[in-house]
């Protein structure tokens, strides 16, 4: 019996090789380069809403160049966002990119060991002449530059204008203005009710709470360093940091210009004093202006400038307080595009996504127009910017010295002591003795 071969109809082919190539089970080469290029690029971050509206504006203008690629940006709380990442990582279930400060991703790089080294991908970005030394050097841990440097973040001294309209004052300039200007604002009820308003609003909970305040303050009047210097020696009792640092706690104590339940304050708690018209002076990012321009919020009651002056011979600053970046897993499940589109946000469009919508870059090219005039002060500064030291990149046990100088900071501030130079001398011994054990440990 003979079977007749059969012949495909005409039009049957290419009706099959389109199933195919829809299924994707031609998979990678010249017929199935469509469904490769289908992939979704997953990446964490603790910036919110607007980060991840800014995340999805660069995702758009990325899938320009590479069709089919979409990136889906997950926001947690910082608190969560250490765990995910930490847990992910280690357990081969990253995302593929995280972003974050870097101080929070040196953690992340601590704990895990498991971060590319971005090196590579930065000496492949052409267009990169306007990142700084200090951009770079934050970028860089224990030998390994573990986030590309995206959003600069810059810290001002903001102070609510209505209320400085009422009391009869301008933007302080010096620390006795600040403090002239502060004693009013709790005196003459500048916000028009009858409970009780505050100088400042800070924060002191955590170790990073507590000396963030504090490098403000140090940074903002003109000095290096806030607890160690570049080569590891404790600073704090020489005389200029040793005047700031006294003024510093006399604002929780001898002056009592902030909440009496501060010492439990983190960045939400702050958040809600400054939100809640309750402190007159307070910090504002470069991230804040977009939210508290709005009604809901601030309304654009504040003026933003240089951080007091102590010393007439520094001039003032604001404080390039750190570098948002974006690092990419060793286990990223789609390594090489994760590391084209970390190299995309250094580039215009992302950038100018980032300004418009966080409001923190690092480009020097950007369209400033558009923005609030908060805003456009930090992306057009006239004022003097000085950037911190980031000991944690040169120094990987800096934060357990940080940690010890909290605990001392906080007795002190629950039980001031008479001495405000016995105290600060003494401390001063003590870190030292710490930093030198901390130094020789191995690792």
């Amino acid at each position: 019996m003979f079977r007749r071969r059969m012949v495909p109809r005409r039009g049957l082919l290419p009706t099959l090789l389109t199933l195919l190539l829809g299924s994707g089970l031609l998979g990678p080469g010249p017929l199935g380069s469509t469904a490769a290029r289908a992939q979704e690029l997953t990446i964490w971050h603790d910036l919110g809403d607007n980060g991840t509206k800014w995340f999805a504006a660069a995702g758009e203008a990325f899938a320009k160049t590479h069709p089919g690629v979409t990136v889906r940006a997950i926001s947690y709380p910082t608190d969560q966002w250490f765990g995910r990442c930490i847990g992910a990582i280690n357990t081969g279930t990253a995302p593929d990119l995280i972003y974050n400060n870097y101080e929070r991703v040196i953690r992340i790089a601590a704990q895990t060991h498991k971060l590319m080294d971005m090196q590579p991908v930065l000496a492949k970005i052409a267009d990169k002449d306007f990142l700084s030394a200090d951009d770079l050097r934050v970028a860089t841990y224990a030998g390994q530059m573990i986030i590309l440097p995206v959003q600069r973040v810059q810290m001002a001294f903001g102070v609510r204008k209505s209320w400085l309209d009422k009391v009869g004052e301008k933007m302080p300039v010096t620390w006795d203005d600040t403090l002239r200007v502060g004693r009013k604002f709790q005196t003459e009820h500048p916000d028009g009710g009858t409970a009780r308003v505050f100088a400042f609003a800070l924060e002191a909970a955590n170790p990073r709470d507590l000396i963030h305040m504090l490098d403000l303050f140090t940074f903002g009047a003109g000095l290096r360093n806030t607890l160690i210097d570049d080569a590891g020696n404790v600073v704090i009792d020489e005389p200029e940091h040793a005047k700031v640092l006294t003024e510093f706690l006399k604002v929780f104590t001898t002056y009592h210009m902030v909440p009496p339940d501060v010492v439990n304050y983190s960045f939400n708690e702050m958040y809600q004093v400054i939100e809640g018209g309750r402190a007159g002076m307070f910090r504002v990012g470069d991230w804040n202006v977009g939210k508290w321009v709005k009604p809901a919020t601030l309304n654009g009651d504040f003026v933003v400038g240089p951080w007091p002056q102590f010393f007439a011979d520094k001039q003032s600053a604001v404080v390039i307080g750190g570098m948002r970046g974006v690092a990419v897993p060793d286990n990223s499940p789609h390594k090489v595009l994760a590391t084209e589109l970390a190299a995309f946000l250094l580039g215009k469009d992302a950038q100018q996504a980032s300004l418009n919508v966080v409001g923190a870059a690092v480009r020097k090219d950007l369209d400033v127009s558009a923005l609030p005039p908060q805003s456009q002060e930090f992306a057009k500064p006239t004022w003097n910017l000085i950037a911190y030291d980031f000991p944690e990149s040169v120094h990987t046990w800096y934060p357990q010295l940080e940690a010890s100088f909290h605990k001392k900071l906080m007795a002190a501030i629950a039980n001031p002591p008479s001495d405000w130079n016995a105290f600060i001398k003494q401390t001063a011994v003590e870190m030292r003795t710490e930093a030198k054990v901390l130094a020789a440990k191995p690792g």
